[in-house]
C-alpha cells in the first residue's frame, strides 16, 4: 500500500474520531493496523481502552493460549503505550496469580485509569496490590476471585459509581466500609459470599444485586434504590440463625427503600423476608414498585405467604407480578388458614395497576390455587395471567384447569393461560 494513502479518508479523519474506531476493534486487530503504513504505525499506541483475553495474543507467538504469551503481550503493549488508559480490561481462564499483574496495575494508577475490570482462572486467588487503593479516578470495578485487603489510611474510592466483587476475600466489615466511603456508587454487586451480615450505607446507590450465604442484610440508608435482586443460599448455620432471630426481616431489608420499582427475589429470599412476620411488621408503602418477582414460595409456610402479601399488597401500582412456587417444608397451613387472603386484605382492595401475572411451578395445593382465586378477584385491569403446572404433577392438571374457569374475575379482559407443557 502507497505510504503516502493518497484518497484514504480516514487516515486523515481527527485523531480521537481514529481513536473511537480503534477503540471498537479487538486489541490485536487495532495493533494491526500498525502495518498499514508509517502513519498508521503508532496511532494504536494511544488507544483509552485495552481490553484482553485469552485469544487476544494467539497470532502473535508460536504457542498460543499460554500463560506467558498472554503476560508478555500484555506488558509489551503497556511499554509502548503512550497516554492515558481510562478502561482495563482483563479476563483469562488460564492466567492466575502472577506479579506481573501487580506491575501492571502499578502502571495503570499512573494513568489515570477510570475502569478496572479483572477476572483470572480458578485456582490460586489474586491478591490485590495496595496500589490498588491509590486510583483516583475510578469509576467502575470489577474483580473475580482476588483477595482484598484496604490499608489503613485508605478514604475510598470518592468518584466509584460501579462496583461488582465477584468471589472476594476480605474482611465484612471492610467490605461495608468499602461501600459507605464510595459515596458516588449507583451499582452495587455482590456474589458468592460466605455466612455475611451486611449493613448498607449508600445514598446514592440505584441497583443492588446479591447472591451466596447471607446471614443478614440490612438496608440502613439506601433512600434511591430502585432495583434490588437477591439470591440466598440456605445452610444448617444460616438456618439456625434465622430461627434465633429476634427482628423482623422484611423492616431491615425493605424498610428503608421508599424509591424501589424491581423487586427479584430468588432462592430462599421470601424465606428470608418470613423471618419475623409473626412479631408483627410496620406497613410501609411502595408507592414506585412495579415489578415483583419472587422465585421457589413455599406456600405451605404461613410466614412465607404473609411475607408475599405484604409485599404486593403495600404496592398499589404493581403493574407485573410473576411468582414461583416450591412446597417442600414440614409448616403446612392448616384448612383454616386458606381465608388468609382475605384476613391480609380488604374486600374492597384491589391491585388497579396490576396487568400481568405470571405463576410456574404450581403443585396445585389448596393455598396456591387460593393465591390465584384472590388475584383474579381484587385485579380489575388484568389482561393475562399464566399459570404453568410444576413437571411433577401430572394427575391435578386437570383439577387445575377446572378451578380456573370456574375462578371470578374482577377484569373481563383478564385472559388465562394454562401451560400444560414445560416451555
Amino acid at each position: 500500500m502507497d505510504d503516502d494513502l493518497r484518497g484514504d479518508l480516514i487516515s486523515d479523519l481527527p485523531q480521537s474520531i481514529i481513536e473511537t474506531i480503534l477503540t471498537k476493534l479487538p486489541i490485536k486487530d487495532a495493533i494491526r493496523t500498525s502495518t498499514l503504513s508509517r502513519k498508521w504505525r503508532y496511532k494504536w499506541t494511544t488507544i483509552t481502552d485495552l481490553v484482553f483475553n485469552d485469544k487476544c495474543a494467539s497470532s502473535y507467538y508460536d504457542r498460543p493460549n499460554s500463560e506467558n504469551n498472554l503476560v508478555n503481550f500484555i506488558t509489551h503493549l503497556l511499554f509502548l503505550h503512550d497516554g492515558p488508559i481510562h478502561k482495563f480490561a482483563l479476563s483469562t481462564s488460564f492466567l492466575q496469580s502472577s506479579p506481573d499483574i501487580d506491575q501492571w496495575l502499578l502502571f495503570l494508577s499512573r494513568k489515570g485509569t477510570k475502569e478496572l475490570s479483572i477476572e483470572l482462572g480458578e485456582g490460586e486467588w489474586f491478591r490485590a496490590p495496595s496500589c490498588l487503593f491509590m486510583y483516583s479516578k475510578l469509576t467502575h470495578l470489577e474483580l473475580v476471585r482476588c483477595e482484598l485487603d484496604p490499608p489503613p489510611h485508605f478514604k475510598g474510592f470518592l468518584c466509584l459509581k460501579y462496583l461488582n466483587l465477584q468471589q472476594v476475600l476480605m474482611p465484612p466489615d471492610d467490605i461495608e466500609n468499602l461501600i459507605s466511603s464510595c459515596p458516588l456508587l449507583e451499582s452495587l454487586t455482590l456474589s458468592y459470599f460466605d455466612s455475611l451480615e451486611l449493613t448498607l450505607c449508600a445514598p446514592n446507590l440505584k441497583y443492588l444485586s446479591l447472591e451466596g450465604e447471607f446471614l443478614d442484610i440490612c438496608l440502613e440508608n439506601t433512600p434511591r434504590l430502585a432495583t434490588v435482586s437477591v439470591a440466598m443460599y440456605m445452610t444448617d448455620d444460616i438456618a439456625e440463625h434465622f430461627e434465633h432471630s429476634s427482628s423482623c426481616n422484611i423492616d431491615k431489608f425493605l424498610g428503608g427503600v421508599p424509591c424501589l420499582e424491581r423487586l427479584v427475589g430468588q432462592i430462599y429470599f421470601t424465606k428470608y423476608l418470613s423471618v419475623g412476620m409473626d412479631r408483627g411488621i410496620n406497613r410501609i408503602k411502595y408507592d414506585r414498585l412495579k415489578i415483583v418477582e419472587l422465585y421457589q414460595v413455599n406456600f405451605e409456610d404461613l410466614n412465607e405467604v404473609l411475607a408475599v402479601l405484604h409485599v404486593i399488597v403495600s404496592s398499589p401500582n404493581l403493574k407485573e407480578l410473576q411468582i414461583s412456587g416450591s412446597s417442600n417444608t414440614s409448616a403446612a397451613l392448616l384448612a383454616s388458614d386458606l381465608g388468609i387472603w382475605e384476613k391480609e386484605c380488604s374486600k374492597d382492595y384491589m391491585f388497579d395497576q396490576l396487568k400481568t401475572v405470571k405463576i410456574t411451578e404450581v403443585s396445585g395445593i389448596l393455598h396456591e390455587m387460593g393465591f390465584i382465586k384472590f388475584l383474579l378477584v381484587h385485579s380489575p385491569v388484568l389482561k393475562e395471567m399464566t399459570i404453568i403446572p410444576s413437571a411433577y404433577v401430572t394427575d391435578g392438571r386437570l383439577n387445575m384447569l377446572v378451578n380456573l374457569v370456574r375462578y371470578r374475575r374482577a377484569s373481563a379482559q383478564a385472559e388465562v393461560i394454562f401451560v400444560q407443557e414445560q416451555l
